[in-house]
């Protein structure tokens, strides 16, 4: 199950980005053996478990050109690299904690020369800019993840969606989500067959959210 499973579901990729997807195998396969960032299973299952998933935003928001995406918690550059090459007139930062990952990062972007994403080792409370979308991967609970990323909204909405956080996650969410009244919840399986994406969502989180007492 390879690149084909993105082009089944992204029909209006140019050549340079279906050429883009095919050479992620490759070169998460050679990175991958030198610095253990995906697990093995992981690696076998790339495009479903990492590309596609990752991809799942893009079926809530499409991003505008110009427009500025944060990656937080990248880990070996998911959601960011497939957003990154789904959207190549947005810009895309990519931060982790973590030192060994971002060199995975950095070598994969370097290896398709996208000019669109800046990896950095960080941690996202130092990050002085600011950004129209936040995405991540389950990488702590909600709250925790918006206490993080306190700040680092711009005001100004460039979507007709506001400016907020866009979040992988999958499983039951209500207990997490209880305090934001205006999350909303989409499921994956609304959007792709696979049986991997039963329990996967993506929850959209406004800058502006109401917390219930």
């Amino acid at each position: 199950m390879g690149s084909d499973l993105i082009f089944n579901y992204f029909t209006t990729l140019t050549e340079m980005q279906k050429g883009h997807f095919q050479a992620l195998e490759a070169l998460y396969q050679d990175w991958n053996k030198k610095i253990n960032v995906v697990s093995r299973k992981d690696i076998d299952e790339l495009y479903l478990r990492h590309v596609l998933h990752s991809l799942g935003i893009a079926k809530i928001q499409t991003f505008n050109p110009g427009s500025a995406v944060l990656d937080v918690g990248t880990g070996g550059g998911f959601p960011g690299i497939p957003l990154a090459i789904l959207f190549p007139e947005v810009q895309f930062t990519l931060v982790d904690a973590i030192g060994k990952k971002i060199r995975v990062v950095q070598e994969v972007v370097d290896g398709l020369q996208l000019d669109n994403v800046k990896a950095l080792h960080t941690r996202v409370e130092d990050l002085e800019e600011q950004f129209d979308f936040i995405v991540s991967r389950a990488v702590a609970a909600m709250p925790t993840f918006v206490r993080w990323t306190k700040g680092k909204i711009k005001k100004d909405a460039a979507h007709d969606r506001k400016n907020g956080i866009l979040y992988l996650k999958g499983g039951d969410l209500s207990e997490e989500l209880q305090p934001y009244q205006n999350a909303q919840v989409f499921d994956l399986k609304d959007y792709f067959s696979e049986d991997f994406f039963e329990t996967k969502k993506v929850v959209y989180l406004p800058q502006k959210y109401k917390v219930s007492h």
